[in-house]
């Protein structure tokens, strides 16, 4: 047996087994081997692995590398394996590709190193006792230890390392928390010892990274509290709010706008939800149970708040029915209404006196409110239903029962009011009786539904108004049968009419036999036709030859009946007439066929069927129409449709011998197909071939090309890297001067606008400084001129009050006074100063003009 010789490409490698041996040994390429006889390729050629600058391949049961990196082997020459054991092999140690020797596994693909960015981390876990230099300090990791990797920079995989779960910091925004849970009794990042299970929150803003034993629980949402909604909180356990409340366990609070406009939830806190502030309009009230009155609350008790109004439930009440719009009664409507506790109340009627009655309620007691008016409901008082007088036509009605004496009756062709001892009642009919009526959509009254999904579109949902008087429209030509279960008679309308219902009335149904042959029950109606009209049966008969026939006869029918007369009901004595008259019908056929051969039947078919549904007169001859006393039905006509032999020998016979012609013709066209088909599959495996043939050749040149473009591409992809991060470090370095420039260039803009602001701002001070001076100055100017005027306005009063010839006798008083004294000393005049005193020259002009007169 020869050996095959097998081509290794460049980068290649295969497992070449040797039998006597029993050792298997890894042949690179490039080259071309042939085995020997003793030798088999097991695996190959198989591709090196390949790790690219920054990869990483994890490599299972890795061999074992001497002191010079050479793998070491066993007495046999077996490459030596570190079985169950996992190896990390990087670019830096392994830069060129490398094959997998016997026993080698590659575990998944390569993979990229990972990269920690800034506020990232690793969070790993010892698996083994190791030890590591870090910035040249020896640290020592026993098993199970955790620590995180924090970025930035690149983390290099180990085996003795395992990676739990990447960590990303936490940005704190404003309004939110971090919540947090220590794993492991330690200390946090602001100094302060945690117990094991113990939770906090950090409210400082910026970026933060959990440490090892610090589990980020949640990030806390501070609630926005705005004046139209109140926090409702929950103390968990004993403890001191933000607001440095001390709060007990179970208590229950709100938090509202007056003490701030947010709150983000402690750890011992429970947001039970938002309370929306409960508006009152001057056309709302409420109840509210379990109302807080001066601070406590009180269990089990109402309050009734009328608007308008605004307030926050506290914790523990309740709005008994939401907030309820004032009641408003126009001049047909009314409240029924219920006193559930005792209490007194004052009624709108008025005693003779004028003033308003008091009126004691009883529990249980009912009375009605009429329209027009508001009202409100006390705490004390249920409103049963709102009633609104029912206008009626007079083909229109509603049954009423009295709660008191259990009477119920028929109000038809008026406008009602309910009393207070009075309600609707429902009429319970079958169901039968609903489906008839729900037919003829005419003898119910229906009341549209809210809310209720429509079963087809455009059609609204209803359902029946069962107090309303039933009516039923009777088609001309029909009759309708009610019993009076009450009276115990039975009356029998004709239409065309309209009947209506009596409390203790319903219909009689008919049950009628149909579908051909008759079968029972098949007709459920409530109004029998009178006719005429027509029904087919179908009746199997035989002759007196045994042979077997089946008839299809039709027969005209009506009703006579004296819609006056006092039988007028007997039309209803046979509730299946159709059944009835055609088991008649069919009994007398088959009595007369028997007698027959058939050949004298097919002559004489429709003589013997007429003579033996209506019978002959005395004279011979056939009689005109067949009458059922019972009911008053009569028979007027006989239609044979057809006559059909029930035997089907001959007529097997016939299909017999088609189906024979049918099958030897479908044979010789199959077997025709079977060669043409034969023919061009043998045809089409020729081309087949041939075409596979060229795609083989076709193939291997493909595979040629496509391991050159491989080769070149490697090449290609090992260089384009290191350009590609020179090219990158290069951009990121002109990216930040660029940067750089244009921070500078926008802070000298910032200066310049601030600066500009800064100018604008004092020179608005100035203009609105000197713009106040030129008010206060015009005001000032302003005040003085109205007190000039005010103080000329008071000289002139005064003037005006003394009088021109006061103020010329006061003027004239002291001259004429010192002239008379002077005179009567006999001195003309005289001065008498200290050099200090004004001296007073009042008559010295009078001196020398011409002395005193």
């Amino acid at each position: 047996m020869s050996s095959q010789v097998v081509s290794i490409p460049p980068y290649f490698y295969i497992h070449v087994l040797d039998n006597n041996t029993n050792v298997t040994r890894v042949i690179t390429g490039p080259r071309r081997y042939t085995p020997n006889e003793s030798e088999r390729i097991v695996n190959g050629p198989i591709e090196m692995v390949k790790v690219p600058p920054r990869c990483y391949v994890e490599i299972l049961n890795p061999h074992i590398r001497g002191a010079d990196g050479a793998p070491e082997e066993d007495e046999y020459g077996q490459v030596k394996l570190y079985h169950g054991d996992t190896e990390f092999r990087l670019h830096d140690d392994f830069s060129r590709p490398f094959p997998l020797y016997p026993g080698e596994q590659q575990n998944g693909s390569v993979q990229l190193l990972t990269v920690v960015e800034k506020n990232h981390a690793i969070r790993l876990k010892a698996l083994r006792n190791f030890a590591i230099e870090e910035d040249g300090k020896k640290l020592e990791h026993q098993a199970g230890d955790e620590w995180l990797f924090r970025g930035p920079g690149t983390y290099i995989p180990r085996v003795e390392v395992e990676e739990i779960e990447r960590v990303e910091a936490v940005v704190v925004k404003q309004l939110e928390a971090l919540q947090l849970r220590a794993r492991r009794a330690t200390v946090d990042q602001t100094g302060k010892a945690r117990k094991a299970g113990e939770e906090w929150l950090v409210r400082s803003f910026g970026a933060y990274l959990p440490g090892v034993d610090e589990q980020l629980v949640c990030v806390q949402k501070a609630s926005i509290i705005t004046k139209e909604m109140a926090l409702h909180l929950e103390a968990e356990r004993a403890f001191t709010d933000v607001y440095g409340i001390h709060r007990k366990a179970g208590e229950e609070w709100l938090v509202t706008v007056e003490q701030s406009d947010n709150h983000i939830k402690d750890v011992d806190e429970k947001v039970r939800g938002f309370i929306p502030i409960t508006t009152l309009t001057n056309r709302n009230y409420c109840v509210v149970l379990n109302p807080y009155v001066n601070g406590v609350q009180k269990l089990g008790a109402k309050e009734l708040r009328n608007g308008p109004a605004t307030f926050f439930l506290h914790p523990g009440e309740d709005l008994e029915d939401d907030i309820e719009d004032v009641v408003v009664l126009a001049e047909d409507e009314a409240l029924l209404l219920q006193a559930i506790e005792g209490f007194t109340e004052e009624t709108l009627q008025h005693s003779e006196a004028g003033e308003a009655e008091t009126v004691y309620r009883n529990p249980g007691d009912r009375w009605m409110v009429y329209g027009p008016r508001d009202y409100i409901p006390p705490v004390e008082v249920q409103i049963i239903e709102t009633r609104k007088a029912i206008p009626l036509d007079s083909n229109e009605g509603i049954y009423v029962r009295d709660t008191k004496s259990g009477q119920v009756r028929a109000v038809i062709g008026e406008t009602y009011m309910l009393e207070p001892s009075e309600e609707l009642w429902e009429k319970e009919l079958s169901e039968e009786v609903e489906k008839l009526l729900a037919k003829q959509k005419f003898g119910y009254t229906y009341v549209p539904l809210t809310g209720v999904q429509p079963e087809r579109p455009g059609i609204s949902p209803a359902r029946v108004d069962r107090t309303r008087v039933v009516t039923f429209r009777i088609s001309e030509n029909t009759a309708v049968q009610v019993y009076d279960y009450k009276k115990k008679t039975a009356r029998v309308a004709f239409g065309p009419d309209l009947i209506m219902l009596m409390p203790d009335e319903q219909f009689s149904i008919l049950r009628l036999s149909g579908d051909k042959p008759k079968k029972p029950n098949m007709i459920t109606t409530l109004c029998l036709n009178l006719g005429p009209d027509f029904m087919t049966d179908l009746i199997g008969v035989e002759t007196s030859d045994h042979a077997r026939l089946s008839l299809k006869l039709s027969y005209n029918w009506h009703f006579e009946v004296d819609r006056k007369g006092e039988n007028a009901d007997k039309i209803f004595s046979v509730r299946d007439f159709t059944g009835d008259a055609c088991k008649t019908v069919a009994s007398r056929v088959r009595g007369a066929v028997a007698m027959e051969t058939f050949d004298n039947f097919h002559k004489h078919s429709a003589r013997i069927i007429r003579a033996a549904v209506f019978g002959m007169d005395s004279f011979g001859k056939i009689k005109e129409s067949l009458e059922f006393v019972s009911n008053g039905l009569r028979i007027t006509n006989v239609d044979i449709q057809s006559v059909e032999p029930v035997e089907e020998d001959t007529r097997l016979s016939l299909q017999k011998s088609v189906q024979m012609a049918i099958e030897i013709t479908t044979k010789s066209q199959e077997a025709r197909a079977k060669h043409d088909a034969h023919r061009e599959e043998e045809e089409s495996k020729g081309l087949l071939n041939q075409q596979k043939l060229r795609n083989e050749a076709t193939a291997e040149a493909s595979r040629k090309e496509l391991l050159q473009l491989k080769a070149e591409s490697n090449a290609i992809q090992s260089s384009g890297q290191a350009k590609a991060e020179a090219k990158a470090r290069a951009e990121a370095a002109a990216i930040e001067g660029e940067a750089a420039v244009t921070q500078a260039r926008l802070q000298a803009e910032a200066h310049g606008i601030a600066a500009r602001a800064n100018l604008d701002e004092i020179k608005a001070e100035r203009e609105d400084e000197i713009m106040y001076l030129e008010q206060m100055n015009a005001l000032e100017v302003e005040l003085s001129r109205a007190l000039s005027e005010i103080e000329e306005q008071k000289f002139q009063g005064m003037v005006e009050a003394l009088g021109p010839e006061t103020i010329a006798a006061i003027a004239r008083a002291g001259p004429e006074t010192q002239a008379q004294l002077l005179k009567g000393l006999g001195l003309s005049g005289f001065m008498i100063t200290d050099g200090k005193s004004p001296v007073n020259l009042f008559n010295t002009a009078q001196g020398l003009i011409g002395g005193v007169v």
